[in-house]
């Protein structure tokens, strides 16, 4: 019986019979045939066992091959069947046939064919079952099956193995070859329909559960849940065990991570200690936020209850008269929001008790003589402490000063000569572009002045030395909205407070600034922002000036501090600066169009028109002043009105004839004899360069004892950061939550793959056997990461900086440390994005399941977080407030795509643009996660060809992280420098 298939065209097949068979015969373990048979001819001299490797030969027609003595006894005389079990090869002692004795001796094994020095001689049942039925098959004519070598009907076999490859590799590490032997070489067989469509989806082609090949001598990959072992040369397929996992073509089990749940045949490991971590972390969340809750209610209703018993002692007078007393909730201290409150106690209180006392000359008060509250008093102590001496305000005095900013063709400031007198209340007035601002700046040191002089104390300096010693209160109350009142002043004073202070004592001095701003029953309300106030817009502002004087300052500038308040309310705040001015410091603001009770209580005007002065001096004679240039004040009007008009060049209806315009007024000024009499005094201030140095000496000794040392500024700034987050806990939450959302989302659309992100072209040999490649997987799962992360923490990122820019302004030009506040306020928010990142990895690790290690994907999800972050940073520092957040989620969106996904970063780089797509952070991220879920299938694909059709590298594990860190770090220095070049950069 022959082969109707040209023999040397096609590959061996052991299960085809290639001639007819006269007795026992079997296929041994090696695909050989065996056979029984003499040794002299087919049928005579003693029995025999003959196996041969090339069936092609005829087992009856050649001596080659091994032989074996027969256990039985029998042969072929006796007409046994071809699966006579009773008569068995003795593989103990191999034999040869030798063609010089005629003989049968030891086996030589170089005068043996390599397909012959294979043969084992032990049956290979499920060989020789398939030999058997070819063999009835074929004597009926019927088809065999069972020796078929390809199942698709009329395919050929491809050898995609010679023997020296099995010899020195065996069957590729990963794959089940089951047949496959010497003498049943690898093969490759045309697929069927339905497996090369489900080849050409990237799926194995499977037969009841379980993988097959295209034909009996196609090595297959090993099933996912099974491993293969390489000891057994890929004949055996055994389940994973408990407590591993197997992916496809897993060679050995991989054991699962500390923690995770593998059941036996898992093919990949379930995370679940992150999983407890994280729930026993929301779990204790939430019972915090349940405690804080109730503890607040429980206060409350006892608050109400004290309450409810004082007003329960006058119910009999109700009872009796019909008329009802104001209860005590409704007292008028108890009514935050109302801005024209005040209190309706016999007598000043609070700071306005020193309304009551004449203006000390010297600028110095006697406090145990004084009167004064203990409050008061207090405070006036540790002013001295802080001031060391009792003369705690700043005089300024100014000659022909000037200002002209660079590229401008005309000063803002010029000739302007006076002097502010310590423990005044001075105003500096005038229209829109007078020089007001500029001209405060100058003095605050804020801007430097490009001509003329500024004394301090009558002492010419560095302005810029005095900042500790000077506050400022902006026309906006600028005060952090989540701190309660206390907390606000408290943290200004211990930055700006001498060092030496121990916090006792900054606490008192506090509590006695806030006391006599009488904002005592406020103290622990939340100040609000300004579309949501919590405490009244005059309580606010008070905030702001308690602020500055919780710092001691010796000199106080406000701008426009009654702009905002109602009549009332701003007639009460210019009675406490009065007041802070009879205590001795200087107090300036910018005022515009006062009401005449705010105007009389002045003590001094600075009025300004075109960069120069129309008038200085007492606010008493002002109206003489300019009664004597030919104006009129009409009886009972606002003289502050008046004045306003007049300085604006709007004063006609009070000067019927004559020129109104500021120019004259400036030139009136300049011949006026209050004009020569400052220039007199100026020109009698004598000084010399002892003074100059004593003066020197007392302020260098006095500044370096002002303000907490850097660290320590570090750490009250932390600690106010993270009250915040602690107060906005709801938006915490929020963020929580959609990093959850957005890791169960991502995860459930990669739960399909169950851990499959890769697929590859299998090693060589088997390369033509390889599935449809998936090397987008992988990168895709890292764009979509990125992208997710850039959604979840784009716009909590920005908020880190963007809400307190104004804040930030006005606590650095108070002498707070820049990188103390930006230090903070990203330490701050680590905990945010290690909380934020472990919702949002947990979840898709869990679901999407890839084979990597659970610490280091969590690890290169925080590093991008942290990119992100920084990133959001820089945003806050150049777009506005209100644009940042789509800002930074735009730029984030726009960063997550240039990870190397699509276009993939192979023909990035052939386009010579390599560098902006490094320059992303995604691209580095998308790497890491190529070379994780990749390199570990180099056993069983062609790994390298991946990474250059990616354009990734496999093994830049640790240097991804490193550049996602210093991308994160130099975002980071990038939005230091907007903070502190400021406005300049905003667009």
């Amino acid at each position: 019986m022959s082969n109707p298939k040209n023999s040397f065209e096609l590959p061996q097949d052991p299960f085809w019979p290639q001639e007819e068979i006269f007795g026992p015969a079997f296929l041994d373990t090696q695909a050989c045939l065996c056979a029984l048979r003499g040794t002299d001819h087919i049928r005579s001299g003693e029995g025999k066992w003959q196996c041969i490797g090339n069936q092609t030969q005829g087992v009856y027609e050649v001596t080659t091959g091994k032989w074996f003595n027969n256990v039985g006894g029998g042969n072929l005389q006796d007409n046994l069947a071809i699966s006579d079990a009773t008569n068995t090869p003795d593989t103990s002692t191999p034999l040869m046939y030798s063609n010089n004795t005629r003989t049968l001796v030891d086996v030589v094994p170089g005068e043996l064919s390599v397909w012959d020095q294979a043969c084992t001689g032990e049956n290979h049942t499920s060989f020789s079952t398939s030999y058997y039925r070819a063999t009835e098959q074929l004597k009926r004519n019927d088809t065999p099956v069972d020796a078929t070598p390809c199942w698709r009907p009329g395919a050929y076999p491809i050898q995609i193995q010679n023997v020296t490859g099995w010899q020195v590799n065996g069957c590729n590490e990963g794959f089940l070859c089951a047949n496959n032997t010497v003498n049943s070489l690898p093969q490759f067989c045309p697929p069927i329909t339905e497996c090369q469509i489900a080849r050409l989806g990237g799926f194995t082609c499977m037969f009841n559960g379980k993988n097959i090949g295209m034909g009996p001598f196609e090595p297959v990959v090993c099933q996912q849940g099974y491993y293969c072992p390489t000891s057994s040369n890929g004949t055996e397929m055994i389940p994973c065990p408990a407590g591993t996992y197997c992916q496809p073509g897993a060679p050995t089990p991989t054991p699962c991570s500390i923690g995770s749940r593998c059941p036996e045949g898992s093919t990949y490991e379930t995370f679940l200690i992150p999983v407890a971590v994280l729930i026993l972390a929301d779990a204790l969340l939430a019972i915090t936020f349940l405690w804080y809750f109730l503890r607040k209610r429980f206060l409350r209703s006892r608050e109400q209850t004290i309450n409810g018993r004082s007003k329960g002692k006058n119910s009999f007078k109700v009872a009796t008269t019909g008329y009802k007393e104001i209860p005590v909730e409704s007292d008028n201290e108890m009514f935050q929001m109302q801005a024209t409150y005040i209190p309706t106690q016999d007598g000043w209180t609070g700071f306005e008790a020193a309304l009551e006392f004449p203006t000390p000359e010297s600028s110095t008060l006697d406090v145990s003589e004084s009167g004064f509250s203990p409050q008061l008093r207090a405070f006036v102590e540790s002013m001295r402490r802080a001031t060391d001496g009792a003369r705690f305000g700043l005089s300024f005095a100014y000659s022909d000063l000037s200002f002209q900013p660079k590229g401008s063709a005309r000063p803002i400031l010029q000739n302007v000569t006076g002097s502010i007198e310590r423990g005044s209340l001075t105003a500096v007035m005038g229209g829109s572009g007078a020089g007001k601002s500029t001209f405060v700046n100058v003095l605050m040191g804020k801007v430097t002045n490009t001509g003329g002089t500024v004394m301090i104390n009558n002492v010419p300096g560095k302005i810029k030395r005095y900042k500790k010693l000077i506050g400022y209160v902006p026309q906006d109350d600028i005060v952090l909205p989540e701190l309660t009142v206390y907390e606000n002043i408290l943290h200004s004073a211990r930055i700006r407070l001498p060092r030496a202070w121990k916090d006792v004592d900054i606490q008192a001095h506090v509590n006695s600034v806030i006391d006599c701003l009488e904002l005592s029953h406020v103290r622990d309300s939340l100040v609000g922002s300004v579309g949501k106030p919590v405490i009244s817009g005059g309580q606010r502002k008070r905030v702001s000036i308690g602020m500055e004087l919780a710092a001691a300052p010796m000199a106080i500038f406000l701008d426009e501090p009654t702009s905002g308040l109602d009549a009332t309310a701003a007639s009460s705040i210019m009675r406490t600066l009065k007041a802070i001015a009879r205590l001795g410091i200087s107090v300036i603001v910018i005022i515009h169009q006062p009401r005449m009770e705010i105007f009389e209580m002045l003590d001094d005007l600075i009025l300004l028109a075109n960069g120069q002065i129309i008038y200085e001096g007492p606010e008493a004679e002002v109206q003489e002043f300019f009664q004597s240039v030919g104006f009129h004040f009409p009886r009972h009007s606002n003289y502050g009105d008046v004045v306003t008009d007049i300085i604006t060049g709007n004063g006609r209806a009070y000067k019927r004839s004559g020129d109104i315009s500021k120019d004259a007024l400036i030139a009136n000024w300049v011949q006026s004899s209050q004009q020569a009499s400052i220039k007199e005094k100026h020109a009698s201030i004598r000084y010399s360069r002892t003074s100059i140095a004593e003066n020197n000496h007392k302020h260098r000794e006095l500044l370096r004892k002002r303000g907490a040392p850097r660290w320590k500024q570090l750490w009250l700034c932390l600690a106010r950061a993270m009250l915040q987050q602690w107060r906005t806990r709801t938006a915490f939450c929020f963020e929580m939550a959609l990093a959850s959302i957005a890791g169960l989302l991502l995860g459930l659309a990669e739960n399909s793959k169950k851990g499959v992100l890769f697929t590859g072209t299998y090693n060589s040999p088997y390369e033509v056997i390889s599935l449809a490649t998936d090397y987008k997987s992988v990168p895709e799962l890292a764009l979509l990461t990125a992208i997710a992360i850039g959604l979840v923490s784009a716009a909590p990122g920005v908020k880190v900086f963007s809400e307190e820019m104004l804040l930030y302004r006005r606590e650095a030009e108070a002498g707070h440390s820049r990188i103390a506040y930006f230090l903070a306020k990203n330490i701050s928010v680590i905990p945010r994005m290690v909380f934020g990142c472990m919702h949002f990895s947990t979840l898709i690790l869990l679901l999407a399941v890839p084979i990597i290690n659970w610490g280091t994907a969590f690890l290169a999800n925080l590093v991008y977080f942290y990119c992100i972050y920084g990133l959001a940073s820089c945003v806050s520092m150049i777009v506005r407030r209100e644009d940042a957040p789509l800002f930074a989620t735009m730029i984030s969106l726009i960063v997550g795509i240039l990870s190397g996904a699509a276009p993939p970063l192979s023909s990035v780089q052939d386009w010579h643009m390599e560098w902006l797509w490094r320059a992303s952070p995604g691209t580095w991220l998308a790497e890491l996660y190529f070379g994780q879920l990749v390199e570990p299938f180099r056993y069983l694909y062609n790994v390298d060809l991946a990474a250059r059709a990616s354009g990734f590298h496999l093994d830049w594990h640790w240097r991804n992280m490193l550049f996602l860190l210093v991308i994160g770090t130099v975002y980071r220095i990038l939005a230091y420098f907007g903070l502190l070049v400021g406005n300049r950069l905003r667009i």
